[in-house]
């Protein structure tokens, strides 16, 4: 299956716009999504094995899932389980909706595996989502797998209101989520990474987690997992400022790493030209900082903060270099672009073969192996 992706559906699909074939996906996918026989179709080709670890309280079926950006609106919700995800994280979602960037907005640079978007956050806003997110739940068509909501701040919101936008979209959609994931790291927002300033990003964080205790006593349940999202070009005296609000902010983890505006070298004429629009790259490119980011995040924290490993992830052993960096799970975005709809599949699949091979019996045995 994922020669028959990289051969013959990949060239055919790559002959057009990234985002125009990525929105058609979506709403064949959401269509599907509704279709029992075809989910089951597709669960009997992509079903990957159970490979379960349990991360800040939640049970993952196994520790491959779908990144924030390629379900930014709920749209295919229940497919992604049947696609072999141990978890999926959708959004980015702000509160108010918005178009995002003009277009052309989204472009491959093939010969180096990477994507660069400039996407700003386009979505439908956070009441869209939660209506989204009610409907599939009101069907019972609600995945198996946790549900993670990935949140950004609306454009139109400037950053001293930046509190407020936030909590809008974590109070309407904390029923619909099983952990949320807040980020000031995309590059494709005016001045958002600012918000990644400590006293900027503690004062979002208190906001959301005194939200968190009151919705949760109300519903009489245990608060949500709250994650921040990191940005690659960090510097590391800036990512350890970071940490440092985990404990007082009761932080479950960090996402490492959003994508990144630093460019490769090419030698290729089309990859060059691709290079030079703005945006975050993504792919190939930005799987080593990534991993450095990771592993630096494991060995200052002593591997007491959850990581969940994204950049560059395209095999079983790629996975494997996060998670013995220190990521207990990870995510994947522009890697299924280049390798198919199997690529969960396939790696849980070399996931649980590097276990046996490494003589480790639990996924948890294996992380922050390398960092230690």
């Amino acid at each position: 299956m994922s020669w028959f992706y990289r051969h013959l559906a990949r060239p055919a699909l790559f002959t057009q716009d990234s985002e125009v074939i990525h929105d058609k996906t979506l709403r064949a996918l959401s269509w599907a999504s509704k279709q029992a026989w075809i989910r089951l179709g597709i669960e009997h080709f992509f079903e990957a094995p159970s490979l379960p670890t349990e991360v800040f309280g939640l049970r993952f079926p196994n520790p491959v899932g779908l990144a924030a950006g390629m379900d930014k609106r709920a749209a295919a919700l229940p497919i992604w389980a049947a696609f072999g995800f141990g978890f999926c994280e959708l959004g980015g979602v702000t509160w108010h909706e918005q178009p995002g960037n003009p277009k052309p907005r989204m472009f491959r640079a093939v010969t180096e595996q990477a994507l660069i978007n400039r996407m700003g956050f386009n979505n439908g806003g956070a009441p869209a989502m939660a209506h989204q997110l009610a409907v599939w739940r009101q069907h019972g068509l609600w995945p198996t797998h946790p549900v993670g909501i990935n949140l950004g701040k609306s454009k139109i919101t400037a950053n001293e209101e930046a509190v407020q936008d936030y909590a809008n979209s974590f109070r309407t959609l904390w029923p619909h989520a099983d952990f949320f994931v807040v980020n000031v790291s995309s590059p494709n927002t005016p001045n958002l990474r600012q918000l990644q300033d400590k006293s900027a990003l503690d004062a979002i964080l208190a906001e959301l987690q005194s939200l968190n205790g009151s919705l949760a006593q109300a519903a009489q349940t245990a608060p949500k997992p709250v994650l921040v999202k990191v940005a690659p070009d960090l510097a590391l005296e800036a990512l350890d400022e970071i940490l440092e609000l985990c404990s007082p902010r009761n932080l479950a983890g960090i996402v490492a790493t959003n994508t990144t505006l630093t460019r490769p070298e090419s030698t290729n004429l089309k990859s060059q030209r691709t290079f030079r629009e703005v945006g975050g790259l993504s792919g190939r490119p930005l799987q080593s900082r990534s991993t450095e980011i990771i592993r630096h995040i494991y060995q200052q924290s002593c591997g007491r903060i959850p990581i969940l490993g994204v950049g560059g992830i395209f095999s079983a052993l790629d996975a494997w270099e996060k998670i013995t960096a220190g990521a207990s799970l990870v995510q994947v975005y522009t890697g299924m672009v280049y390798e198919g709809p199997g690529i969960a599949r396939t790696i849980v699949v070399g996931l649980a073969e590097l276990l046996h091979q490494s003589g480790y019996k639990r996924l948890a045995d294996a992380v922050g192996t390398a960092s230690r």
